[in-house]
């Protein structure tokens, strides 16, 4: 089992799996815009930070598999209710942020205006069609699209498009906390129908655009990537962060999270990374979630002190 070289990584507990993990080192991609804090050897006054993430795809929009598609109002209950019960290691823990996928933005424009979140900074962006105009949501619900809710006060917060097919422009959202020194990100990649495009590729393009607009800062990213965690199309994501569930070492593993008809656990394809050297653990429910045809994925992420990870070197 990896040793960190910073910080000794919290126990990971995802359903009955306990697993430890240790962020790997994150890889700078030639010419591309870092919006992470910077991490020169010389800023030594970056202190420790914690962070608490939910990542969930709510299949927020009126379509098959949808539960509570054609339920807003049940479905913007329903999302705090889901960050209240996250568990890690067993125990509860309290949300600092929140990244959601095929979520409309009137869902998110009703969370702003609860009790419980009007203290927090919400960010939107939509996916778009063929055309380049945004995706609607049934029954009023705006645009169809992924989002960022956060305790601190979200910054220069960017939308990117992702290389993608012409049915759907993907995009991923990332915006920085300064009370953290960290970068959220957040994005749904391409469904599997597009596997057989001879052009294909394309979540691997996007996981590719993903760890570069992420940067090499301190980074949570959370997101449905469609794919398992064995899949190539993943390997820059495993290379430059660690996921909260991959188990010892190098393995890739994790509870599933994709739900059947029934609510059974199908596969894995939902993902909370973290960057280097921090330590994370996750937990995913062990029952079925009957709003969605996914299950959230809960962490809790602690970075060092830049003192911490200069003295380990």
């Amino acid at each position: 089992m990896r040793a960190p070289r910073a910080l000794i990584p919290l126990l990971a507990v995802c359903g009955a799996a306990a697993v430890v993990v240790t962020a790997g080192a994150g890889a700078a991609i030639e010419g591309a815009p870092d919006l992470g804090p910077a991490l020169a050897d010389g800023a030594r006054e970056v202190p420790a930070a914690t962070v608490t993430a939910m990542t969930w795809n709510v299949c927020g929009d009126a379509a098959p598999g949808c539960p509570l598609g054609s339920r807003p109002a049940d479905l913007v209950r329903d999302i705090p209710r889901q960050m209240a019960d996250v568990r890690v290691g067993g125990r509860k823990v309290n949300m600092d942020a929140v990244f959601l996928q095929e979520v409309c933005s009137g869902h998110v424009t009703a969370l702003r205006k609860t009790s419980q979140f009007k203290a927090w900074s919400w960010e939107f962006a939509p996916y778009r069609g063929a055309d380049g105009s945004p995706r609607k949501c049934a029954n009023g619900q705006g645009r169809l699209g992924v989002a960022i809710g956060s305790r601190e006060r979200l910054t220069d917060v960017r939308a990117t498009e992702l290389p993608s097919p012409p049915g759907v422009r993907r995009v991923a959202l990332c915006g920085q906390v300064g009370a953290w020194h960290a970068k959220l990100c957040t994005a749904r990649l391409s469904t599997a129908r597009w596997d057989d495009d001879p052009r294909g590729d394309w979540r691997r393009k996007q996981a590719q655009k993903v760890a570069e607009v992420a940067g090499t800062g301190r980074v949570v990213f959370g997101g449905d990537l469609g794919e398992q965690p064995e899949s190539r199309h993943l390997d820059v994501l495993y290379r430059d962060y660690a996921e909260c569930d991959q188990g010892p070492g190098t393995a890739r593993t994790g509870a599933k999270t994709r739900q059947d008809w029934n609510g059974a656990p199908v596969e894995k394809t939902d993902y909370l990374f973290a960057s280097a050297p921090a330590g994370i653990s996750c937990g995913v429910p062990e029952t079925p979630v009957r709003s969605s045809d996914h299950r959230p994925v809960g962490a809790v992420v602690r970075f060092p002190d830049r003192d911490a990870i200069i003295e380990a070197r």
